[in-house]
């Protein structure tokens, strides 16, 4: 719970910096200057990107959460057994050991999203961040689409 506070608490002081940059980008939109107003413009594009990275971020969470939620209602949500060194550091023959597990029902049932979900945990676990990402991205579009 007190990951989803600093998120939002995040997410808040983001908005509050892109409504700073937007007021700046009409404050510069309104000289009489061709400079001032290329300034102005490039702000709001800037800030539109922003925008639209922000959402991407916010609505995969909520995605992947709300997958989360259905694993565990089905009690298939993958337990943490992975010891961890005092630094934060996965136990790395057992994340490889979980991993491996994962991977193989992956390939076994490569039309079920909840493996591909377990597998993009597992990647994660191991400390393959982009993997992990692409995965559940995987998982999601799976579940999107009613592949069981």
């Amino acid at each position: 719970m007190k990951d989803k506070i600093w998120t939002w608490v995040m997410i808040a002081l983001v908005g509050i910096v892109m409504a700073g940059a937007v007021s700046s980008a009409v404050r510069f939109l309104r000289v009489d200057d061709a400079v001032a107003r290329l300034l102005g413009a490039g702000t709001l594009v800037l800030v539109a990107v922003g925008v639209w990275f922000l959402w991407h971020a916010i609505s995969f969470g909520l995605r992947t959460e709300r997958l989360g939620r259905i694993l565990d209602a089905e009690g298939g949500l993958p337990e943490d057994t992975v010891e961890r060194s005092p630094a934060g550091r996965p136990n790395r023959a057992q994340a490889d050991e979980q991993f491996a597990r994962f991977k193989a029902e992956a390939e076994a049932a490569p039309e079920d999203w909840r493996v591909w979900y377990r597998l993009a945990y597992a990647y994660d676990v191991a400390g393959d961040r982009a993997r992990a990402r692409r995965t559940m991205k995987r998982a999601i579009t799976m579940h999107r689409n009613g592949t069981e």
